[in-house]
């Protein structure tokens, strides 16, 4: 199986791209979005689902593993190929299509070109739990990193530090690291200061 492919963009167009690695040219059929954030490089890394079928064996890339991740979950859906999928991300970025799933708004996902009532509404229907369960499991991260940084926050200000320096620190590091306890996010931000 075919994780990723990080090579040489030989061929870039709207609707595939052919890269070279090791000697290897891979055709990758692409999204719009993976094309324009593509456009203009030399190089690239996309990330990889492969669809194997008896009469033929395709590769489609995408810029991030976030639009990947939406990929798979539309293809999930009884009705929705591969085909469908990247046409609706074409059409709509993986933060609308989430976003439609949750809202139940089937009139944003039926404006896809192939996209029908009956479609849309599948796609809902399976969809929803996972897309909710996900921004949960998203917002549940954000609150923790929150109380961790309110009380780094807290410490730092309380050693005489600027609250509005420590809070563009902190801000910084939790960017760049996830998951950080409130002793480690404090010696980074003493070291940033």
């Amino acid at each position: 199986m075919i994780e990723h492919i990080k090579g040489d963009l030989l061929k870039i167009t709207p609707a595939y791209v052919v890269v070279e690695t090791a000697g290897v040219g891979y055709l990758a059929n692409i999204s719009l979005s993976t094309f324009s954030k593509l456009e203009g490089k030399s190089s690239c890394m996309l990330f990889i689902h492969e669809v194997i079928r008896e009469d033929s064996y395709q590769l489609f890339g995408f810029a991030d593993e976030d639009e990947r991740h939406v990929f798979r979950l539309l293809i999930s859906v009884t009705g929705v190929g591969a085909a469908t999928a990247r046409l609706m991300l074409s059409s709509l970025s993986p933060d609308e299509i989430r976003g439609a799933i949750s809202t139940s708004d089937i009139n944003l996902l039926k404006s896809v070109k192939g996209v029908g009532l009956k479609t849309a509404q599948r796609i809902v229907v399976d969809l929803k739990d996972k897309v909710d369960k996900q921004a949960l499991a998203n917002e549940l991260f954000v609150l923790a990193d929150n109380t961790t940084k309110e009380e780094a926050l807290s410490a730092l200000v309380m050693l005489g530090f600027a609250k509005a320096t420590v809070e563009k620190v902190l801000d910084n590091i939790i960017r760049k690291e996830k998951g950080l306890s409130v002793e480690d996010l404090i010696k980074r931000a003493l070291k940033n200061m």
